[in-house]
């Protein structure tokens, strides 16, 4: 029972650190200092590996799979065409594609 206890509690907290380190890479990149950004990003990766805990999925689409870096305004395109958003990461100039919905209602008229 206590084993379990824990292991919920090393979870919620790897958790909360990945948030922050996130919210710091934010604050970071709106300083204009890229690298201590991307080092965030790494760390909270790494917390994410070494702890056997999925990244949520909101924090994943904030960095590029290719070359780790923050993927902060000023650091990646984004284009929505034909229900796909295409981010480009202009650092290394690779693109993921995703699918987005529009809300239902959005468009009303």
């Amino acid at each position: 029972m206590r084993r379990r206890k824990d292991a919920q509690k090393a979870r919620d907290l790897a958790l909360q650190r990945m948030e922050r380190l996130f919210s710091l890479a934010a604050a970071a990149a709106q300083e204009l200092h890229p690298e201590r950004s991307d080092r965030y990003v790494q760390i909270a990766r790494q917390i994410s590996t070494r702890t056997r805990v999925r990244m949520p999925r909101h924090l994943k689409r904030l960095f590029c799979k290719h070359c780790g870096g923050f993927l902060s305004p000023s650091s990646a395109r984004v284009r929505l065409h034909d229900g796909v958003l295409t981010s480009t990461c202009l650092r290394c100039e690779k693109q993921t594609r995703r699918p987005y919905y529009a809300k239902k209602g959005a468009n009303a008229r």
